[in-house]
């Protein structure tokens, strides 16, 4: 749950490019240009951690890109991603929770037609600082 910077192996192909992340197991993409290449790259790279996050799964340091061995006619980028995005944009599936608050605040929220759902939402992100 955070932001992420990986390099990533671009190999130019005969019809455009194939990405890897070399630090990352199943990791790869291709694209016609190389502007889908980095695109492509940010979102299979954020694709795969948030998996990662989901599943608890440890994720690995990424390697210096001075230090990623690549072949002569291969070059190295740094790819970056942020997992809290990618889940607020793609995870949007509500799900049910129980609370407890007193009668009387209940009774009046009601009376005033507040949306409970919408008001723990906003007081959610406010506590954790994200729009």
């Amino acid at each position: 749950m955070a932001k992420y910077a990986y390099p990533a192996i671009f190999t130019k192909e005969e019809n455009g490019y194939s990405i890897q992340f070399p630090d990352l197991e199943s990791c790869y993409t291709s694209a016609d240009n190389l502007t889908g290449g980095i695109e492509m790259a940010a979102d299979v790279l954020c694709l795969t951690l948030y998996w990662q996050e989901k599943e608890g799964k440890d994720i690995p340091a990424p390697t210096a890109v001075n230090e990623v061995v690549h072949e002569k006619e291969e070059f190295v980028s740094l790819i970056a991603c942020d997992t809290d995005w990618y889940r607020r944009f793609y995870d949007s599936k509500s799900v049910k929770k129980t609370l407890t608050l007193p009668s009387w605040l209940n009774d009046l929220a009601e009376r005033n037609g507040i949306n409970f759902s919408s008001v723990l939402q906003k007081a959610l992100k406010a506590e954790l600082h994200i729009g």
